[in-house]
């Protein structure tokens, strides 16, 4: 089989190239043909390479999240394995991978092509979840030296900070058809389950078709602060909305909205997000019975 192993030299505390020199070992035991390349992300690394039949990406949801992009650009279809090799790798722990490089190598080379969900944001894929307001650009903000000494602390070093200066942003928003107002401080647009290894949400399925919002309403400060304690120490708060919708649309009267897909800069408002039902073909570990 044709694969291609693309790697991102800064990830994971730079250890993306050590994890995918591991997991080459494994595929070439198993008879693959393997071409290894790392990633450059000033130009789309399926060029020229068309006919690859699997792609393994060493890195974390950034690294994924471009990846698909360059494939979906082209109009590609190639089936995706993943060996983490970021800071948090959400995406990865939705799909069940190891965070050993062998071993995440071994569930590729023994596992199952199975069609899981991707999220879309005016024109825009992302594979774990779409977000804006409070901590939620913290990725794109946080400088790599510093993810690579603290790893996924550094969200929160970074994150801490933003609750000196709480922004309004007031939302319209259209969800299959019912619609609604609020004034929010953070939105998060889930396909996968986690954020920065955070579980918030906790009901979402990668293969069911539907993504899962949810909505940190302003109330004052303090309330604020409790309200997102609340929900991350019991999955529940009278300050948190959520539902599903495979369509989402958001309207808001903010200026400078700044958004994030999968830790790197985001689509702008007015926002159209849909789940792609089944659009990614991704190697999962075989389930055991």
């Amino acid at each position: 089989m044709k694969t291609l192993l693309l790697y991102n030299v800064k990830a994971g505390r730079s250890r993306a190239a050590q994890k995918i020199y591991r997991a080459a070992r494994e595929f070439l035991l198993a008879g693959y043909t393997v071409e290894l390349c790392g990633i450059e992300f000033d130009r789309n690394p399926f060029d020229g390479r068309e006919d690859t039949e699997l792609v393994v990406v060493a890195g974390g949801d950034g690294t994924i999240n471009y990846v698909i992009n360059c494939m979906k650009a082209k109009g590609l279809d190639i089936a995706v394995g993943i060996i983490p090799a970021g800071t948090a790798n959400d995406f990865a722990g939705a799909v069940g991978m190891s965070h050993s490089a062998a071993e995440a190598a071994r569930q590729i080379i023994g596992g199952e092509v199975q069609r899981l969900d991707c999220g879309c944001v005016n024109g825009l894929y992302y594979v774990n979840v779409f977000s804006f307001g409070l901590f939620t650009t913290t990725s794109q903000h946080t400088p790599d030296a510093v993810k690579h000494i603290i790893g996924k602390g550094a969200y929160i070093f970074e994150g801490i900070k933003e609750l000196r200066d709480l922004h309004t942003i007031p939302l319209h928003i259209e969800a299959d058809g019912e619609s609604f107002d609020t004034e929010a401080v953070m939105a998060l647009v889930f396909n996968g389950e986690t954020a920065g290894s955070f579980p918030l949400a906790r009901t979402a399925d990668v293969r069911d078709g539907l993504l899962d919002c949810l909505i940190l309403e302003r109330r004052n400060f303090l309330e604020t602060c409790r309200g997102m304690i609340r929900y991350l120490w019991r999955g529940e708060s009278s300050q948190v909305v959520y539902f599903k919708a495979r369509n989402i649309k958001m309207t808001t009267t903010a200026e400078g909205v700044q958004t994030d897909v999968d830790g790197q800069r985001g689509a702008d408002f007015p926002l159209d997000i849909n789940c792609l039902g089944g659009s990614l073909r991704i190697v999962c570990p075989c389930r055991r019975d």
